[in-house]
């Protein structure tokens, strides 16, 4: 991990100032496809190239089980998990159609499923089989934490060495939003009543258990806020951190991440804790229906590209927003220039 770490570096400005200069000369009013060119400069900068290429994408998506699943925190039982894994190996899940849709390479990770899975087309790489209940004990080891995030390291470099361009993170977790919305709150220093939403489908009657649920745990593991690890490690879960080693390990490589939600989200909220560099490697694909994520967002500064109302996971949101990231590099190759086309140019009008 702390290879990984050393080799990651700021965007390139130097290059985020030609491309900005370059998309003045195509043959539009100065800034008119408004975030579009933004996104173009972002993707430029992140890679070093004047000419970014996304396509293919890869999706990663890593699955793990959680003990403070028997606390009654969801509306699926545990056991679920591993048949979505399953559903994954097949082709038959929402993040399989949106893959195909993209044309982009998936492989689905098990990195801590409670039971043992006999799935063709599953990279196993199990840590442990679940964490413990973090309201009985820390929810994994500082060392079992790190050997996560390895995973999602090794994982998003299989995907560049197949040829990806742009990562797309998911996970499968029954529990991962309680979680989730535990590592947030020591995090921002948010109150968890305002961080806690239904997860899969609760009913808003067990809301009020789930989030006492939380604050006990976070009352008796005592992690600090300021080490990122202690939180992952006490309240985490194993897909959370094997999500934050893809976007360590994606931007160690110069490659663009689409974030996708909640869960999403706050892994990408560790591994900017872990190193504050890989920010400038993240493009958030969607805004999520669980409260925490807005507050996550807020945290990270991030300005997601869609908002419909989704609260699936798997990666499917940042699957869906991938097409705006290759409209904003077919755009730079694609398009003429003024001199190209031979328009005059002119100041910008309507």
């Amino acid at each position: 991990m702390n290879d990984t770490l050393a080799r990651i570096t700021g965007p390139d400005r130097e290059i985020g100032r030609r491309v900005t200069a370059y998309l003045d000369t195509l043959t539009k009013p100065p800034g008119s496809l408004g975030q579009l060119e933004a996104l173009a400069v972002e993707l430029a900068a992140m890679t070093g190239e004047d000419f970014p290429r996304v396509t293919p994408p890869g999706v990663l998506v890593f699955a793990a089980d959680h003990g403070v699943a028997a606390e009654g925190v969801s509306a699926f039982p545990q056991e679920v998990t591993a048949q979505m894994v399953a559903n994954f190996a097949g082709g038959g899940a929402a993040i399989n159609v949106f893959a195909r849709q993209i044309g982009a390479r998936l492989e689905v990770i098990d990195v801590g499923v409670a039971t043992k899975l006999v799935v063709p087309d599953v990279v196993h790489e199990k840590v442990r089989p679940a964490t413990a209940n973090f309201i009985d004990a820390d929810a994994m080891t500082r060392d079992e934490a790190v050997q996560a995030i390895e995973v999602g390291i090794r994982a998003a470099s299989r995907a560049v060495d197949a040829g990806c361009r742009c990562l797309i993170v998911g996970e499968m977790g029954i529990a991962n939003t309680t979680a989730s919305s535990a590592v947030l709150a020591v995090l921002s220093g948010e109150p968890v009543a305002g961080l806690v939403g239904p997860g899969t489908g609760i009913e808003t009657s067990r809301l009020a258990h789930k989030r006492a649920v939380i604050e006990r745990a976070i009352a008796a593991r005592r992690p600090q806020a300021d080490d990122p690890m202690e939180v992952l490690a006490k309240l985490g879960g194993l897909e959370i951190a094997a999500m934050a080693g893809a976007y360590l390990g994606a931007a160690a490589r110069r490659v663009p991440v689409l974030v996708d939600g909640f869960i999403a989200t706050v892994a990408a909220l560790v591994a900017c804790r872990l190193c504050p560099a890989a920010r400038s490697f993240m493009i958030f694909g969607h805004r999520s229906c669980e409260p925490g994520h807005d507050i996550a967002l807020a945290v990270l500064d991030a300005k997601p590209l869609l908002d419909l109302a989704l609260r699936l996971g798997e990666g499917t949101g940042a699957a869906l927003a991938f097409p705006l990231l290759e409209a904003a590099t077919r755009m730079l190759v694609e398009m003429a220039t003024f001199a190209s086309a031979g328009v005059v140019s002119g100041e910008p009008g309507e």
